[in-house]
């Protein structure tokens, strides 16, 4: 009989430390390399964030004077060398490595102070913030430059009559300033979700340490104002491992493009031969190369695009974030693909700016088809509801059916006759023929003139030209309020640079002289 074999007693595992052996080829291609490739992003945020963290560990003695001033020299170097000519290698590691290599050949052990009381995840928290605060006002300036244009478009066009229509179908006389100025307010009120998300941004990271803070960094708000940050994240694992800003900004800047979207598909369906209604500006379309007569919106293939684009890099995103607390490849990829979404919504923001400002407006088409159809029918059917005292359904069975009759015909709502709905009425009431709705020719040819319809619309927010020129200001004048609290918080970040690299600079002249 074999004996049991008894293995021996487990032994708890122990701290290893850092592996002495070359990273594998499969990690360097497949997870160096993917965070290397995001090293020119995050360039010019990871040199401001090591300079500040110098100049706080200088502040408060950690680091003498003459290895701060020797790596603040070759950080201010690094900063007017472009990414490229960095070398940044994924052989490495992630781009902290390489920065790491190459500050340690110019200077040696004095590079080795800028890990004082910081990960390396720290420094790329703080750049990641840098890079996105000043996206997100960027964002914020072309979406509030987008409300504006299409607010002075619509005033332009605040008397231009057109059928709007719902399902692609014909609903009421409109005019064609009033629909266009339907797609501002949700960009106004995107604008001011990204304001609101800029200052969640816009917060420091910095002195978090790895999860519970650093003993040698008791005042993070010194770090937070080197920087122009508008204030510290208080829990500190909080400030490594958030997500849900990151998150507001993405979703913010997909509503964004979804709106205009939007009106990206209404514009292309409406500049084809068969609607007729706008004609898009020569340089945001494009030729066929097969066929001569064809002009393609192309522009608006490009917005529509996007929003697809978009809502994929948010999803992206959703799905790596629900990993557990305290894990990097959340952020790992949000390095590259938040950022890159807001660049791509500023530049498809602008797309669509311009081509509304270049737009042209076919008045005389969207006229021509709003006589020959029947987007009177609801003010007709509560003209005959009102002036005959019978209930709405009534009205609308009578209106309904004399639709039907008039354009088997080819008679038009505006040549509609008194004879036409009473023949109606008999028809779908039951009435006998001695009875009439009584209706004055005169009275209806009135009721259903979409220039008298319009003018009745002159509630807030309604079609008559005089309640669409009230929206266009106050929408014009939020969108330049946006446009300045955006513009304001760009030159608030590049006068917090300036005066960092001035200070470095000078604590570096110092030390030389």
């Amino acid at each position: 009989m074999t004996a049991v074999q008894i293995p021996e007693p487990h032994r708890p595992r122990r701290a290893e430390g850092p592996s002495k052996e070359a990273p594998a080829p499969e990690l360097i291609e497949a997870g160096f390399a993917w965070e290397i490739a995001d090293a020119p992003l995050l360039h010019a945020g990871l040199n401001l964030a090591d300079i500040a963290h110098v100049l706080d560990l200088r502040h408060r003695g950690i680091v003498p004077e003459p290895a701060a001033a020797r790596l603040l020299a070759v950080l201010l170097e690094a900063h007017e060398t472009a990414p490229e000519d960095f070398g940044y290698d994924a052989a490495y590691g992630e781009p902290y490595n390489s920065r790491e290599r190459r500050f340690v050949a110019a200077i040696g052990d004095d590079a080795g102070w800028l890990h004082a009381g910081r990960p390396r995840r720290e420094a790329a928290r703080v750049a990641l913030r840098l890079l996105l605060r000043g996206l997100t006002a960027e964002l914020t300036l072309a979406a509030a430059g987008f409300a504006a244009t299409a607010s002075r478009v619509a005033a332009d066009n605040a008397e231009v009559l057109m059928p709007d229509q719902t399902y692609l179908q014909q609903a009421q006389p409109s005019t064609f300033g009033h629909y266009l100025l339907g797609f501002v307010p949700p960009a106004i009120r995107d604008a001011e979700r990204l304001l609101v998300a800029l200052a969640e941004v816009n917060t420091s990271p910095g002195g978090a340490g790895c999860v519970n803070g650093s003993r040698l960094l008791d005042d993070r708000e010194v770090i937070a104002d080197l920087l122009g940050f508008g204030g510290v994240i208080t829990h500190t694992r909080d400030a490594m491992w958030q997500t849900d800003t990151f998150i507001d900004v993405l979703a913010t800047s997909v509503s964004l493009i979804s709106n205009q979207a939007k009106l990206a598909e209404d514009l292309e369906i409406w500049s084809s031969q068969e609607f007729d209604y706008v004609d898009l500006a020569g340089p945001y379309t494009r030729a066929s190369v097969l066929m001569p007569q064809k002009r393609n919106p192309y522009a608006l293939s490009i917005v529509r695009g996007a929003g697809g684009v978009l809502i994929g890099r948010l999803t992206g995103f959703l799905a790596v974030v629900k990993s557990p607390s305290a894990r990097s490849d959340n952020l790992i990829f949000a390095y590259g693909e938040i950022p890159k979404a807001l660049e791509f919504g500023t530049r498809i923001t602008a797309l669509m700016d311009g081509v509304v400002d270049t737009l042209a407006v076919n008045r005389g088409r969207m006229w021509q088809r709003l006589i020959e159809g029947y987007t009177q029918a609801t003010d007709l059917a509560e003209y005959v509801m009102l002036r005959c005292g019978i209930d709405y359904r009534a009205a609308y069975l009578v209106v309904g059916e004399t639709v039907r009759t008039a354009s088997r015909t080819g008679v038009g709502a505006i040549d509609l006759t008194p004879e036409d709905l009473d023949t109606a009425a008999r028809t779908v009431l039951g009435w006998g023929p001695e009875r009439s709705l009584g209706l004055d020719a005169e009275e209806l040819r009135a009721t259903v003139d979409p220039r008298n319809i319009v003018a009745t619309r002159d509630a807030a927010g309604g079609a008559a030209p005089r309640a669409v020129l009230a929206m266009t200001e106050e929408y014009a004048a939020a969108a330049e309020s946006l446009r300045e609290r955006a513009q304001a918080a760009l030159d608030d970040y590049a006068e917090v640079e300036r005066r960092l690299l001035a200070t470095a600079r000078e604590v570096v002249r110092t030390a030389a002289s």
